[in-house]
């Protein structure tokens, strides 16, 4: 009977409290405890790893003294070479050279622009920046250098027509001035918009040619005028004299007349 109500009490009797485990368990689920901490290299280490380091061997001959390598250069063909003359030949003879950038458009409007210029005698060229880059470096007109970035084109005329260029250009929203250059002399965008705004040049050298002569005329008029007034006092003293002897009235002059 003892045994039997100790094995009650423990549950031997009964099998489901043989496996039976606690409803609450506690489980660690921090950050793990560090262990390891640098340490210093010992001295005699230090010493044994700074006498077997690795040291490359030298050189026989200094580099200093070895011949430089001979880059090869890039020959042009005689194609470059031919459009890079075309390139010079259109700098060379025209007055105005006008840089734009160009954007993709139909080829109707494209011929429709054309077309436009040329009435002005402005002609439209397509270059590539490798070609012209190099041709402009080594000239007088290398500060245009930073306005070949992307695709460009240039309007050439051997006269500067400024004005009609600005106007045709107007309607094409596709080409974008970004600088010209009139007669060796290198414009902005407002440069040539400003330039566009001066009188044609027969208009100004007739402006400078009556300014020039109306000083001379003014100053021959002010140095007649003293001789011409006392030419007419003279003239007129002699008539008194002359009207005096004979006792009729002098008659009037026209000076005195229209005073």
């Amino acid at each position: 009977a003892p045994a039997a109500k100790m094995a009650a009490l423990s549950g031997g009797g009964t099998p489901w409290r043989r496996g039976w485990l606690p409803a609450l368990q506690l489980v660690r689920r921090g950050s793990k405890a560090v262990t390891r901490h640098w340490k210093a290299m010992h001295f005699q280490r230090q010493k044994l790893m700074a006498v077997t380091e690795y040291l490359a061997p030298r050189p026989a001959v200094p580099p200093r003294c070895l011949a430089p390598r001979k880059e090869k250069l890039d020959e042009d063909n005689g194609y470059v070479r031919l459009l890079r003359r075309q390139v010079e030949e259109v700098f060379r003879d025209n007055r105005m050279i006008a840089v734009c950038q160009y954007n993709s458009m139909p080829d109707e409007d494209m011929v429709l622009m054309r077309h436009y210029l040329r009435k002005h005698n402005i002609e439209v060229k397509f270059v590539l920046n490798e070609i012209v880059r190099p041709v402009l470096s080594q000239s007088k007109y290398k500060n245009l250098l930073p306005l070949f970035v992307a695709r460009n084109i240039l309007l050439v005329s051997p006269e500067t027509k400024a004005k009609e260029m600005l106007r045709v250009l107007k309607g094409v929203s596709q080409v974008n001035l970004l600088g010209a250059c009139i007669d060796d002399t290198i414009l902005s965008r407002q440069g040539v918009e400003n330039f566009a705004k001066l009188p044609s040049l027969e208009a100004a050298q007739g402006q400078t040619v009556g300014a020039l002569a109306l000083l001379p005329s003014q100053t021959s008029s002010l140095l007649q005028r003293g001789s011409v007034h006392l030419t007419a006092l003279l003239d007129q003293h002699i008539r008194r004299l002359q009207a005096g002897e004979t006792g009729s009235p002098a008659e009037p002059t026209p000076g005195q007349s229209s005073g």
